[in-house]
């Protein structure tokens, strides 16, 4: 009977990706993937440390571990990622969960078969390497779906936020090779996948071998196939007009930008560390819908950051009113230990939910209205699934759509026309 694994994800695209080749590792191993972990043989869990949330369902869920472990000690438990790769992470988790196995953090998760074959007799591991010793090539991935694929093209951030964790976490910025990218992406789209998701705590800063962004952008376009190019995450200081320019001209390249904004207020984002004002961002968002009129922008948006004031708040509810964007993430301010902002006066917890309700209320009425605009718009549809006798797919702007259509299949492009909007939701019928 072939031995089992089951894998918990938290956190971004990044994580899901990297569960990804964890999951390809095991799988090469001759282990199978399980439904749930109770029962598995091997339980690993891909941490993230962004918000606080975050640990505490970590936490949380390795106390149910336990006593699945407890039952069958012969599971092994292993604990990766954000959250173990942080300072003194890995020695206070051991303390605190002694029957985990494996402990190790984001830069060598292709070490993974060895701290297996050494948890198989009887050995603990706990393995955090400070720095990255370069991109291991050539790993296996089990991914997770036959549509839509991740990609990564770098790794790390220079920006140093001051809120984020991320680049002590992952560390400075490197770029994989372009001829490495190519080959997967050409892989990929000659496999069959459709959607191409490029990841990268800040893609806008990818360089290697003298090519940027931009020519990279351009470079995969020209793959021949059936498919569509998406990236994330931009940090608007770096997004720049030629890469928008490159967007505009090849069809391949979706019609789609992430862009976190953060705060409106330039006392906030000066206090952030973001390098840009709201003028200045605006001012991007000016110019990627000169090139790109019908460009689906998403965005970050903290609230509740140090110090930020009523006047602060409304300046990020005025840029959002302006920019109006078709999704929005907004979350709470959360302090992360070894960052600047931790230590800085932090605003009442029931400011911050104040605030965020504001927001969400804000972003529900003007998501409604972009959707209400879509109805009678014909769109080209990514159909990435079903329910019951309708159709569930996206646009190259990812607007989400549900649809009817005979001819329709999952995983193939259709041509839909929006007949309605259910709130944000767009609904539409399959046009020939």
């Amino acid at each position: 009977m072939a031995r089992t694994y089951y894998i918990k994800t938290y956190g971004c695209q990044m994580n899901s990706h990297e569960s990804e080749k964890l999951s390809g590792i095991l799988s090469q191993r001759g282990y199978v993937e399980a439904d749930s972990p109770e029962n598995s043989d091997v339980v690993i869990f891909n941490t993230c440390c962004i918000r606080e949330s975050a640990e505490t369902h970590i936490l949380g869920n390795l106390g149910i571990i336990k006593k699945a472990k407890e039952r069958r000690p012969s599971m092994i438990v292993g604990v990766c990622g954000c959250m173990t790769q942080q300072s003194g992470a890995a020695e206070k988790l051991k303390k605190r969960c002694p029957f985990i196995d494996i402990i190790f953090g984001t830069h060598n998760l292709h070490k993974l078969s060895s701290y297996l074959d050494a948890a198989e007799h009887g050995k603990k591991v706990i393995d955090i390497w400070e720095e990255d010793n370069g991109i291991e090539e050539g790993l296996p991935v089990k991914r997770a779906g036959n549509i839509c694929a991740l990609v990564n093209i770098m790794y790390g951030c220079n920006n140093f936020c001051s809120y984020c964790i991320v680049p002590y976490v992952r560390g400075r910025e490197r770029s994989r090779t372009p001829d490495n990218i190519f080959a997967d992406v050409k892989s990929l789209i000659e496999s069959g996948y459709k959607e191409i998701t490029l990841l990268g705590q800040n893609v806008n800063s990818y360089s290697c071998d003298g090519v940027d962004f931009a020519e990279l952008l351009d470079r995969l376009s020209d793959i021949k196939g059936e498919y569509w190019i998406k990236f994330l995450t931009s940090h608007p200081k770096d997004i720049s007009e030629k890469v928008v320019s490159v967007i505009s001209k090849k069809e391949h390249l979706a019609h789609f930008i992430h862009l976190p904004l953060q705060s409106g207020s330039d006392r906030i984002l000066e206090m952030m560390n973001r390098k840009y004002t709201a003028r200045e961002y605006l001012n991007k968002i000016e110019m990627i819908k000169s090139y790109l009129p019908d460009v689906g922008l998403s965005c970050d948006i903290m609230v509740g950051f140090p110090t930020e004031t009523e006047e602060d708040f409304v300046q990020t509810l005025n840029v959002v009113e302006k920019v109006r964007y078709s999704n929005l993430y907004s979350f709470i301010y959360s302090q992360r230990k070894g960052t600047p902002a931790d230590i800085m006066p932090q605003v009442p917890i029931e400011i911050k939910k104040e605030r965020i309700d504001r927001l969400i209320k804000k972003q529900f009425s003007i998501a409604n209205s972009i959707a209400a605009e879509s109805i009678g718009k014909i769109y080209t549809v990514l159909c990435d699934g079903k329910e019951n006798d309708n159709f569930i797919g996206k646009t190259q702007s990812d607007k989400k759509v549900i649809f009817t259509g005979s001819n329709s299949k999952v995983g193939e492009f259709s041509k839909v026309e929006i007949t309605e909007a259910n709130n944000s939701k767009l609904i539409g019928t399959e046009v020939r």
